[in-house]
Order: C-alpha cells, then sequence, then structure tokens
C-alpha cells in the first residue's frame, strides 16, 4: 500500500502542467489585448473601452495567480503537507474570483463619473477594434475551457470564463459605441453605460466562478457518478458482504476516498488486511485520479 496522499498516477500532475501552460499563452495574449484596448480607448475616446482593457489588465493579474496556484498544487506531497498541495487550485480560483467581483465594483463607480461627466462621442474606428477583441477572446475562452473540463481544474475553468467574459464586456461596449455613433449629439453617454451594463456581467462571472472554488476549498463532495462506481469496484472483491460509508473528496486534480467495509468477522487479521489492499486495488483501477484510498474493515 502506498504511503497515504502519495499519488500513484502522474495523469494529474501532468495535467496541472498542461493546465498551467495554456494559463500562461492566455496571459500572454490578454498582455497584448490590454494594451491594445486601453490605447485605442484612450485615443478613441470610448471609455467603455478603456474600462475593457482595464479588465483585462486585471485578467494578466488573475492569470499570474491561477499560473501559480496549478504550479503550486503540481508539488508531489511533503512532511508538512502529507496530502499533497492541491487546495492551492481552488485557493487561487477563489482569489481571483474575488478579484473580479472588486474590479466589477470599481469600473461600475468609474463608469457613473464618466456619465456624470459631458465628454466627445466614441471613434467610429474603436468598432473593428472591438470586433477583433471579441472573436479572439472567444477563440481563446473555447479552447481554454476544453482543457479545464478535460482535465477537471476549477482554476483553468475560472480562467477560460475570465476570457469569456472578456468578450461580454467587449460586445457591450461595442453596442455602447455603436449607440453613440448612431444617435449623435446628446447620445454620448451611451458608451458609459455600455461599460456599466459590462459590470455587471463581470460580477456576475466572478460570483459564479467564486461558487465551485468555495466548495471545493468546503470539501464538498464531487458530484456525479464517481461514488457510485466505487461502491460497486469495492462490492466486486471476494470476502467483501457489504459496501457501507464511501466518503469522497478532491484535492486539486486527485480524489482522495474513505471507504467502509464489512467482512466475515471470523476470519483473521491478515486476510481482513488483504481484502482491504484488494478493495483498494479495485477502486484505483477505475479512476487514475484516485490517488489514495482508506479501507476500514468491519465485522459483518
Amino acid at each position: 500500500m502506498s504511503p497515504a496522499g502519495q499519488p500513484t498516477s502522474n495523469l494529474p500532475a501532468s495535467n496541472l502542467q498542461r493546465g498551467a501552460r495554456v494559463v500562461l499563452f492566455g496571459l500572454v495574449v490578454n498582455a497584448f489585448l490590454a494594451v491594445g484596448k486601453i490605447v485605442s480607448g484612450v485615443f478613441g475616446n470610448s471609455y467603455a473601452l478603456i474600462a475593457d482593457g482595464i479588465e483585462s489588465t486585471l485578467d494578466i493579474f488573475g492569470s499570474v495567480v491561477i499560473w501559480g496556484g496549478l504550479k503550486f498544487a503540481a508539488r508531489p506531497p511533503d512532511a508538512t503537507h502529507p496530502y499533497g498541495h492541491g487546495k492551492a487550485e481552488p485557493i487561487a480560483a477563489a482569489v481571483v474570483a474575488v478579484g473580479v467581483i472588486a474590479a466589477a465594483a470599481g469600473l461600475a463607480i468609474e463608469s457613473v463619473r464618466e456619465i456624470l461627466t459631458p465628454r466627445h462621442g466614441p471613434e467610429p474606428w474603436t468598432l473593428l477594434v472591438l470586433i477583433v477583441i471579441v472573436v479572439v477572446k472567444e477563440l481563446l475562452y473555447r479552447s481554454v475551457i476544453r482543457i479545464g473540463d478535460s482535465v477537471e481544474s476549477t482554476a483553468v475553468k475560472t480562467d477560460a470564463w475570465h476570457h469569456r467574459s472578456d468578450a461580454f464586456t467587449s460586445i457591450a461596449a461595442f453596442i455602447g459605441i455603436s449607440i453613440a455613433l448612431i444617435g449623435g449629439e446628446g447620445w454620448e453617454p451611451a458608451d458609459n453605460w455600455a461599460a456599466l451594463l459590462a459590470c455587471g456581467l463581470i460580477a456576475y462571472n466572478g460570483v459564479r466562478l467564486l461558487w465551485p472554488a468555495l466548495h471545493e476549498i468546503m470539501d464538498t463532495a464531487p458530484r456525479g457518478e464517481m461514488a457510485e462506481t466505487i461502491r460497486q469496484a469495492a462490492a466486486t472483491v471476494p470476502g467483501v458482504q457489504l459496501v457501507e460509508k464511501c466518503l469522497l473528496r478532491k484535492m486539486g486534480l486527485y480524489y482522495y476516498v474513505d471507504l467502509h467495509v464489512a467482512v466475515d468477522g471470523a476470519i483473521s487479521v491478515r486476510d481482513g488486511h488483504d481484502i482491504a489492499h484488494e478493495v483498494k486495488n479495485a477502486i484505483q483501477t477505475t479512476d487514475p485520479r484516485i490517488t489514495d484510498v482508506l479501507v476500514h474493515v468491519e465485522p459483518m
């Protein structure tokens, strides 16, 4: 039996590394887009575009936090962290989600201030900038969310939704600038109202991202059929007469299982120990992400 918390498969660790790479790529893209948005917003008289650029700048910070969280979560167990460092992954996701909500609040306050301040309308060419941004961010979202789903990483999926929320804010800015241009004089604040709408979308996504991260930090039992699959695998082991408790929790990309099985009370301690070994092996073959199984043997 492997030491408690010692990974028995390199698959989750490789998935964390894969997630870190895609987050790093998104960081580089965000850096270029953020500069383009802010510069275009300043010269194109569009606060919605400037707000979008600020949000992208915060996305860079978020990507750095998530990348660091994934790298830290990939560390193997040690003396002070016998169950590994997997919690760093949802913690990073939660930190970024809180940052997104705070950024939305700050941008909303600035948007209201801009609405109350007379200013020139936005330039028409800013619409072209926004079209390019929406296409790039949507493609990036689809690529990152696909990887996040495949490796079941809360942090990577949080980063993906960062890209989707960025696309939403750009769409809101596009609508606001279009209304300001079509309406002409007197419709200039439409650009700022679009920025305010974008803040609402950003805040909504922040809450949406924070919820699953908090669940994982609180060791909420994973949903789906995994628990039933584990029970069925344990029940097939010769000597197991009943599967009682089945406790499952997620630690980063790894899963830990606590299981109670009932056996014939007349068998020897060694026989019970051998059955526990077989139960553990049977469960781990069902999913390579299950890194450790604690089997408690009880008399029937």
